[in-house]
């Protein structure tokens, strides 16, 4: 029978999984790439990994970070029930997310809202805030000057402009935005001396938790940005903008960087989708292994691809929900695969070196 699953390892990851297998204990670092519904092809392994596996008893601090959807998959994870969480989250973005035919900015930040606060439920804020163990980490990108701009015409020419000079460098993005983590880490982050972008840090509170994962998510001229009291002046928008598909240095350690994702393949920011040579090196991911479903099995899913937010404008709501939930209902697979390889030790015969290039 063909593997529904893609599993990549960068040169200590497999060397480590060969020698040891994979255990809990072992993962430090958890990312969470943006991507919007593409998340519920991933609804399996997350189930399987955020209420069992990654549930089990450890020594060491479990940092989780995402930017967007990933950053709200990461922020199930940190609650008391995270099974519960997933579950509240994809419903809600399955089946309460119904819009007028041309929804503005208002209405599409308003559900959103809505849906984020299903994940959180009553208790999420605290429960993130006091979790004994997950450290959450939530990106955002700070727009600043024009990126600062809540005028629909306006950000959306700082935004071309933004996209043309990445062509030229990633780099070039610092000129508008700014990476921002807010996290519950304090001094233990791992990811205090980030220094391939602008980054600013910023503790994550009662006050600012679900306004930093709100913006998170926000995609510019789609919602609005959100203003934070620690930036005053800017306004934040999805973190996906720089980080995409977080092509970042995950911090030295001897742990496991365990990257549940979308694709094989990772993306280093928003506007690099469409340049097929600016793929994420080996060089960031040497300890990192990555499950992505298969080919095979994405081929097999409705239309043959994993949603994503074209499908509301192709789709009425009823159809599109119900394509959405068989991607959900079918990504069991891939988290019942991912058990059973490895509680028979079989992962280590499973892995692909990550290439170099």
């Amino acid at each position: 029978m063909k593997s529904t699953l893609t599993l990549r390892a960068g040169p200590q990851a497999l060397a480590h999984i060969r020698e040891r297998g994979l255990r809990p204990e072992d993962i430090d670092v958890i990312p969470g790439a943006s991507g919007g519904a593409k998340f519920f092809v991933l609804g399996g392994i997350d189930r399987f990994l955020f209420s069992d596996f990654l549930q089990q008893p450890r020594t060491r601090l479990l940092h989780a970070i995402g930017s967007s959807i990933g950053s709200w998959r990461l922020a199930c994870l940190a609650q008391r029930d995270p099974g519960a969480a997933l579950a509240r989250v994809h419903h809600a973005y399955i089946y309460e997310q119904e819009y007028t035919p041309k929804p503005s900015v208002r209405e599409i930040t308003e559900v959103s809202a809505r849906v984020l606060d299903r994940l959180l439920g009553p208790n999420g804020v605290e429960e993130i805030l006091s979790h004994p163990f997950v450290r959450l980490h939530v990106i955002t990108a700070e727009g600043r000057g024009l990126a600062a701009s809540e005028r629909k015409l306006m950000l959306a020419l700082t935004l071309a402009i933004a996209a043309a000079a990445n062509v030229v460098s990633r780099k070039a993005l610092a000129l508008q935005l700014r990476r921002s983590i807010f996290h519950t880490a304090g001094g233990d982050t791992p990811f205090g001396t980030l220094a391939d972008f602008p980054t600013a840090h910023h503790a994550l509170t009662r006050e600012n938790l679900r306004a930093a994962l709100l913006a998170s998510g926000s995609i510019p001229t789609l919602l609005a940005g959100v203003a934070l009291p620690e930036t005053p002046g800017s306004l934040h928008w999805d973190g996906g903008t720089i980080d995409y598909h977080l092509d970042i240095d995950f911090g030295a350690s001897d742990g496991i960087v365990l990257y549940p994702h979308f694709y094989s393949h990772v993306v280093p920011g928003w506007f690099d989708k469409a340049l097929r040579w600016r793929r994420a090196r080996a060089r960031n991911f040497m300890r990192t292994l990555l499950i992505a479903p298969s080919d095979e099995f994405v081929a097999s899913l409705p239309g043959g691809r994993i949603p994503d937010r074209r499908d509301f404008q192709t789709f009425s709501h009823v159809e599109r929900a119900r394509r959405w939930q068989t991607v959900l209902d079918r990504s069991a697979e891939l988290g019942e695969e991912l058990r059973e390889l490895i509680a028979t030790g079989r992962i280590a015969d499973a892995l692909q070196p990550w290439s170099p290039n």
